[in-house]
C-alpha cells in the first residue's frame, strides 16, 4: 500500500526555505555590524574584517536552499513538454507544473547567487577600503521564501499531474489488437 508523504515533502520544503531566508536576513544583520578599522595614523588604511558568523549563516543558508530544491525535485518529477502541440494538449496541471518549474529554477539561480556571492565576501580578509556589497543577504533571504512558495506549488502541480495521468490511463479502455 502506497502512502501519501506529499504533505510532509511541502512542509519540509517550506520549512527548509524559510529557515535559509531567516538565516540569510541574520547574516545580512551581523555583515552590517563590521566595523572599519584604522590601521595607522599617517596613511588612512583599513581594514574590513569579515564576520565568521555572517560567513557561516550565509553558507548554512546556501546549502538550505540548493538542498530544498533538489528534494522537491527529486521527489516531484520532471515535469516536461516535447511541442507545442504537446503544451496544448496537455492539461492544467502539467501546465502549471511547468510555469512554477521554471519560476523555481529561476529563483534558485537568483537566490543561490546572491548568497555565494554574499558569503564570498565575507570569506576573505580585504587589506582595502572597498565598500563591500550590503544587501546580498537581504535579496537572497527574499529569494529564498519565494523560492519555498514557488517549489511547493511545482511539487503539488507535478503530483497532481502524474496522478491525473494515471488515473487517465487506467480509465482508458483497452483496444483488442486484430491479428
Amino acid at each position: 500500500m502506497a502512502r501519501n508523504y506529499g504533505f510532509l515533502v511541502c512542509i519540509l520544503v517550506m520549512v527548509m526555505d524559510a529557515v535559509a531566508g531567516l538565516l540569510a536576513i541574520r547574516a545580512e544583520k551581523a555583515q552590517n555590524q563590521v566595523k572599519l578599522q584604522s590601521e595607522s595614523l599617517w596613511v588612512y588604511e583599513c581594514s574590513r574584517k569579515p564576520r565568521d558568523d555572517a560567513f557561516s549563516q550565509g553558507l548554512a543558508a546556501t546549502i538550505l536552499l540548493g538542498l530544498a530544491h533538489a528534494i522537491a525535485k527529486v521527489l516531484g518529477g520532471c515535469i516536461w513538454i516535447r511541442n507545442v502541440q504537446h503544451f496544448q494538449q496537455s492539461n492544467a496541471n502539467r501546465r502549471l507544473g511547468l510555469l512554477f518549474m521554471i519560476l523555481s529554477w529561476i529563483t534558485l539561480a537568483i537566490g543561490f547567487s546572491m548568497l555565494v556571492a554574499g558569503t564570498v565576501d565575507n570569506s576573505k580578509r580585504k587589506n582595502s577600503c572597498e565598500i563591500s556589497s550590503h544587501g546580498l543577504f537581504l535579496i537572497g533571504g527574499i529569494v529564498c521564501f519565494i523560492h519555498g512558495l514557488s517549489t511547493v506549488a511545482y511539487y503539488v502541480s507535478a503530483t497532481a499531474a502524474y496522478r491525473e495521468e494515471e488515473r487517465k490511463s487506467k480509465e482508458k479502455p483497452s483496444v483488442p489488437q486484430h491479428v
